[in-house]
């Protein structure tokens, strides 16, 4: 935190406030005066830097924005209990300086809320300075999403069919299948399950990962059809997770680059894994690596569209790793 300025302007500042406003302005100007007023701006600075050591600590342990109620709690509790280690300590230290205590044993407690006073002035300058600094973040934020407008690689996909004509067609088509055909009718409903998510989401910012796992299933029976056993999935997926979100299509994307860039056959069938990690929070999907040869090398597109798009939504960065024969990448899973 940048606050330089801030505390070398507010603490004297404070200081004198206080000193003015409980002790008066002084009639004279002698060694005593100044001896109290030192020791007021003394008061001040421990008072303000444990309170910025709190607020500080404090930010560390509830860093997001649904500990926020949590973390006032917290730090109001702290500040109040340091506040009181600090009266104590004041006015002994009072007494071992000029041989008498700052007040009396009964005038403990109001000093005690006197010294809240400056407590309460620093907490709330950081707290409104974080709040303010997180909203225009967040702010930011939105309008990066909303300015990036990033799009998965089906865009042209969605920008140049008209949704009815593609359903008015795949009505007809289904017409046209033999009723005793039921292997064409379930692919033609996982065709249109496909296309209908990629049109709901589209405008979505995150969807629930249990919708978009079920979106992955559809695609990777359109594509198990062609392949059959050469490609091989495996989900592993904790119950918990299905309630977290995910950006929308990026499981898919990462399943269809695998699919586009890797030999699927009998004697070298892909690989695929999606699996939710509960302790890291993240969602993984692995395949094992073999490049197809004498094809246009990968563009990372989708990828870097990834990427990109977790980068506005998460704090957490998107994982990409290729070690030991496998290409994994890991997307964190949000609240």
């Amino acid at each position: 935190m940048n606050d330089k300025w801030l505390r070398l302007l507010g603490i004297p500042v404070v200081a004198v406030i206080m000193h003015v406003v409980f002790d008066g302005w002084p009639r004279q100007y002698d060694t005593a005066v100044l001896t109290h007023f030192l020791f007021g701006v003394f008061i001040t600075v421990l008072l303000w830097e444990g309170n910025r050591a709190l607020f500080l600590l404090m930010r560390r342990l509830f860093p997001h924005y649904d500990q926020t109620t949590r973390r006032l709690v917290v730090q109001t509790l702290s500040s109040t209990a340091f506040t009181f280690a600090a009266t104590l300590f004041l006015n002994e230290f009072h007494r071992l300086l000029f041989g008498v205590p700052l007040c009396e044993k009964g005038e403990l407690f109001s000093s005690f809320l006197l010294k809240m006073v400056p407590t309460l002035m620093v907490t709330s300058v950081y707290e409104s300075i974080y709040f303010f600094g997180e909203w225009k973040k967040n702010l930011q934020r939105s309008e990066a999403l909303a300015r990036a407008g990033i799009q998965s690689e089906l865009e042209a996909l969605r920008s140049q069919l008209d949704p009815h004509f593609l359903f008015n067609s795949l009505n007809t088509l289904a017409a046209l299948i033999e009723d005793d055909n039921e292997p064409a009718h379930t692919y033609l409903e996982q065709l249109a399950d496909v296309y209908r998510y990629v049109l709901v989401s589209r405008d979505k910012t995150t969807v629930p990962l249990r919708e978009e796992i079920a979106f992955v299933e559809a695609y990777l029976y359109l594509n198990k059809t062609r392949f059959r056993d050469d490609l091989q999935v495996e989900q592993r997926i904790a119950p918990a997770a299905y309630a977290t979100n995910v950006a929308p299509l990026s499981l898919q994307m990462l399943v269809e680059n695998a699919i586009k860039h890797n030999v699927i056959s009998p004697e070298n069938p892909l690989r695929v894994t999606l699996a939710t990690e509960p302790d890291s929070g993240y969602v993984r999907v692995q395949n094992n690596v073999q490049p197809k040869t004498g094809l246009e090398q990968s563009t990372k597109v989708g990828l870097r569209n990834i990427i990109n798009r977790y980068r506005l939504l998460s704090e957490h960065p998107v994982e990409v790793l290729r070690e030991n024969g496998l290409f994994t990448v890991r997307l964190p899973l949000l609240s």
